[in-house]
């Protein structure tokens, strides 16, 4: 059973999120908060499998109450937003969140990314995630990050890293590359141990960060 902290400011938007899990038999929502510390002080209590995190709330907005507990390894985090080029949504995504959804997400899908999220793998969408990066990340947009980071990574491993942040998913990175699923794994789980990361997510981040994906790039 997954078990799921719903936050948002909008009771009618948890209700509304209420429902479509509850009507899984592998999720059960064990809480509501409608900002952030009230958030923090759940999952801290309550201890669940991932909170569901709007980003734009009173009291304590949703990228310090994801810092706060992904730091504290109390759950993975799921943000929300309501708009596409969201700079918190991307606050969000550095301070440890494991990927993002827009509000308008089908319920299919939003039930997937859970389970993904609940599972140790991150939810990164390739198209609004790559416009997120292209905008924060581009020209005058973020400081960059010093590119020396990735000598640890073998030329294999920087392969996947690049497309890690094409939004690849291990199956479609396999295909590319000729390499079986299991091999590419293998792979990405080298890239995230060897460069401290916590996710997928946080690849693709240091990937434009340190430019080894940039803006426009396909």
């Amino acid at each position: 059973m997954i078990r799921i902290v719903l936050v948002d400011d909008q009771e009618l938007m948890r209700v509304g999120f209420r429902m479509v899990l509850g009507a899984q038999e592998d999720m059960e929502v064990v809480g509501e908060a409608g900002d952030g510390r009230a958030a923090i002080e759940l999952a801290a209590s309550l201890r669940p499998d991932v909170v569901l995190m709007d980003v734009r709330m009173p009291v304590l907005d949703g990228v310090e109450a994801t810092r706060a507990i992904t730091e504290a390894g109390t759950a993975k985090v799921l943000v929300m937003t309501t708009f596409d080029l969201d700079e918190y949504a991307l606050s969000a995504l550095r301070n440890g969140a494991s990927g993002f959804l827009l509000k308008d997400t089908p319920p299919s899908h939003l039930v997937s990314a859970l389970r993904s999220v609940a599972s140790g793998d991150a939810v990164v969408s390739p198209s609004v995630t790559r416009r997120l990066l292209d905008r924060f990340l581009g020209p005058g947009g973020g400081e960059p990050r010093d590119p020396s980071a990735l000598e640890v990574l073998t030329e294999r491993e920087r392969e996947v890293l690049v497309l890690i942040a094409q939004g690849l998913s291990n199956a479609e990175i396999a295909r590319k590359l000729f390499l079986s699923e299991a091999t590419v794994k293998t792979h990405v789980g080298r890239v995230l141990s060897k460069l401290d990361l916590r996710d997928r997510v946080q690849a693709v981040v240091l990937a434009y960060e340190t430019g080894l994906v940039r803006p426009g790039d396909l």
